[in-house]
């Protein structure tokens, strides 16, 4: 699959009758929500986890040294929390991109957090997987840390993303192993020069 796939996923019309969609963020979309939206609550989606296996040639690292970002990986019963923010049509031409790196618009069931009683809504979320060029897959949390540490890109290091997520995913209450253990092992590298 191509690197950029903005024009792929401006041929998915699953919701092109939708006035409004509900879209799911789980990486930096959680934190720098830096698009128009009508209304925001927290979600979940189940049989996904959230891995730093994506690389990132466009925001938090360069072609020739990735940075590595969030994506999705199936597994069984698993839930990933994040922000679901209910979006007009015009949003996605930007959103497409903002996650050109490898990630596709997908269709998912989703949770909202803030309710009772089980609500369920019908999502669109992107995710980059295995198939996608960008695509960097699982290593070491020193490896992956030592890799964060070291990536800066146009939107800036590569740590304040993994941080910014660590410390979104502890306000809103949420324990993730992954991202955790990436944040200590990041946390516990030698402080780089500026």
């Amino acid at each position: 699959m191509t690197l950029d796939t903005t024009a792929i996923n401006q041929q998915m019309t699953h919701f092109n009758d939708h006035e409004a969609i509900w879209l799911f963020g789980y990486g930096s979309l959680i934190w720098k929500a830096d698009f128009s939206f009508l209304e925001s609550r927290p979600a979940h989606i189940i049989g996904w986890e959230r891995r730093f296996w994506q690389g990132s040639h466009d925001h938090r690292g360069t072609p020739q040294a990735p940075g590595r970002v969030a994506t999705l990986t199936e597994r069984p019963g698993a839930v990933c929390h994040g922000m679901a923010y209910r979006i007009t049509q015009d949003v996605l031409g930007p959103l497409d991109v903002r996650e050109k790196n490898g990630y596709l618009r997908v269709v998912t069931p989703l949770h909202f957090d803030d309710v009772e009683e089980e609500e369920n809504r019908e999502g669109l979320v992107y995710l980059a997987g295995e198939d996608n060029a960008a695509f960097l897959g699982p290593a070491p949390d020193t490896a992956i840390a030592r890799q964060i540490a070291e990536s800066h890109g146009p939107s800036g290091p590569n740590r304040d993303y993994l941080l910014n997520l660590a410390q979104a995913l502890r306000d809103m209450g949420h324990d993730d192993p992954h991202i955790f253990a990436l944040e200590r092992e990041l946390l516990a590298l030698p402080t780089q020069p500026a």
